[in-house]
């Protein structure tokens, strides 16, 4: 959208626009097919020029796979730490038959590592990268919000700064796999396969109630 829309995103800018989110997901094509975005890593890398150009800040999305091993998490925190945007990580996460672990932070997926290593490996890039933007630069460019904040007895945001590790732990993440479920979703029941070009009610996973069985 950003490639195909410069102009507006300019005349946005000239009328305060300053952040903006971009799902980049991967950072090779291998991984951007993987999670079907129908664009290549060019794409991807000429659509961060043109947010730099324009001046915005970014904050990147980077899809962790469950088949990640840890070499892979050290190259997604080496690229991370190389590039000036923002980069968050969430986990690959399908539509949810579980809702406890359904907020894309928990491992849903059977992961290629153990399970305890693969939260130590996202718990340990995730620390990274909360440290490459909320170390004391960051603090300083948010400082007047900060304060602001702060002025109107808002104090959440500067107390999560520094909480990160009460959030983001191995063990909590393991404990929530324990928990019971309170509320799941049926699979969905197929007699057979769709043949040909399915129709749009086909398309989904759970269909919608309608009005009148409410």
């Amino acid at each position: 959208m950003l490639l195909r829309n410069r102009e507006v995103f300019e005349r946005w800018a000239k009328l305060g626009l300053r952040y903006m989110f971009l799902g980049i997901e991967a950072i090779d094509e291998e991984g951007l097919k993987r999670h079907r975005k129908r664009v290549n890593l060019g794409d991807n890398e000429r659509a961060l020029e043109v947010a730099r150009e324009l001046g915005l800040v970014v904050a990147i999305n980077i899809i962790a796979d469950p088949d990640w091993d840890e070499r892979r998490f050290a190259i997604v925190r080496q690229w991370a730490l190389e590039v000036p945007e923002i980069v968050n990580m969430t986990i690959n996460t399908p539509y949810p038959e579980d809702y406890r672990l359904f907020d894309v932070q928990h491992a849903v997926l059977p992961t290629r590592l153990p399970l305890g290593r693969f939260y130590e490996e996202f718990v340990r890039t995730q620390d990274v990268l909360n440290r490459k933007h909320l170390g004391w630069r960051a603090v300083y460019d948010i400082f007047g919000i900060t304060m602001r904040l702060v002025a109107r007895g808002q104090t959440n945001f500067v107390r999560m700064l520094w909480k990160f590790g009460s959030v983001y732990n191995v063990d909590r993440l393991l404990a929530d796999h324990a928990r019971p479920v309170t509320y799941a979703l049926r699979r969905p029941q197929r007699t057979a396969p769709i043949v040909g070009r399915p129709s749009p009610a086909e398309l989904y996973v759970h269909h919608p109630t309608s009005v009148a069985t409410r």
